[in-house]
């Protein structure tokens, strides 16, 4: 026997999850200063960044000395990373509220406080730059304008928008499970932070995933095409970002330690550094099975192609 389910039966399940994600998020609630910083400064005597994500194990040549050097240039990176991607998202989110203004009052709450909470958490990423550059020595730069990002970004539909959003939600929460939280000997504190960003993380790709799933179904199939096409021009986006900064923090890390480098080892350290950034911020969120069954239920076998094209020459250079 056929079972039918009722639209607003749908909307009740919806609303539910948007009111999971309201509790979740009281629970778990934290302050920057009062239960994650809480009067600590990093130790530099310790990695940030684990070799999982940092790709340090592929440099041969670095002393553990130098290796330690380069996952606190990538930790640093990595937090200025998300302070930077959470400009756009908290903007899209405000935008987003907009549709349930006068509607599903749950769903509201719901990404009112996702708004508050990706503000939280930009200044917490500014507050660890901040403590970085107390310590570390003086000429690191973080390329990309956060502001000129987010208009960039925004100019695009919401449906890729989205897209792009949930992917980063998603890598992050795959990062601090896989590769963070199970590695012994990290900086305590800068371990902390990414617990901390993970708790609140976790509601945030419900959310984004609820948000893009109705955006989808409201989409004609043109606007959804077109939403392809965005997304794959977003992610030519943060290729360059990437490149941009991953080539700013080689020439940093040379200037720093890499005087007696061969032209050959700073041509590597410019080429790992590149890769393992592809890796952190495209293809880790890429290949995370939660997005990639999102992505096969919304998108068409040849937008499925179009999206693994885009992304073939990229994951080819870090696999290299």
């Amino acid at each position: 026997m056929l079972t039918v389910t009722r639209p607003d039966t749908i909307e009740a399940a919806t609303s539910a999850r948007y009111a999971k994600c309201i509790e979740a998020s009281k629970r778990v609630r934290w302050e920057i200063e009062r239960d994650v910083i809480r009067g600590r400064r990093f130790d530099f005597g310790r990695h940030f960044l684990p070799d999982g994500l940092s790709m340090i194990d592929r440099l041969d040549f670095l002393t553990a000395d130098q290796a330690r050097f380069v996952s606190q240039v990538q930790g640093r990176t990595y937090a200025n990373m998300f302070a930077l991607v959470e400009r756009f998202i908290g903007a899209k989110v405000l935008e987003l509220t907009e549709d349930h203004r006068l509607g599903d009052q749950v769903a509201l709450e719901a990404l009112v406080r996702l708004a508050d909470e990706e503000l939280k958490h930009q200044a917490l990423f500014v507050r660890l730059d901040e403590l970085a550059a107390e310590d570390m020595p003086a000429g690191y730069r973080f390329v990309p304008d956060a502001n000129e990002t987010a208009r960039a970004v925004l100019g695009k539909s919401t449906w890729a928008v989205l897209a792009l959003t949930l992917d980063i939600e998603l890598f992050s929460l795959a990062h601090y499970r896989s590769s963070i939280d199970p590695v012994s000997g990290l900086c305590p504190l800068w371990k902390d932070v990414f617990l901390f960003h993970w708790k609140e993380e976790s509601q945030h790709a419900i959310l984004d995933e609820l948000e893009w799933r109705r955006e989808h179904a409201r989409c004609s199939e043109a606007e959804r095409e077109q939403g392809v096409t965005d997304l794959i021009d977003l992610v030519g986006a943060v290729d360059l970002t990437c490149q941009a900064q991953a080539a700013a923090d080689a020439d940093y890390v040379i200037a720093q330690i890499g005087s007696g480098w061969s032209l050959a080892q700073r041509s590597k350290m410019h080429d790992r550094m590149l890769g393992a950034y592809r890796w952190q911020y495209i293809l880790s969120g890429a290949q995370e099975p939660r997005f990639g069954a999102v992505m096969k239920e919304l998108l068409t076998e040849a937008q499925m192609e179009r999206v693994g094209a885009a992304l073939g020459p990229i994951a080819e250079q870090v696999a290299q």
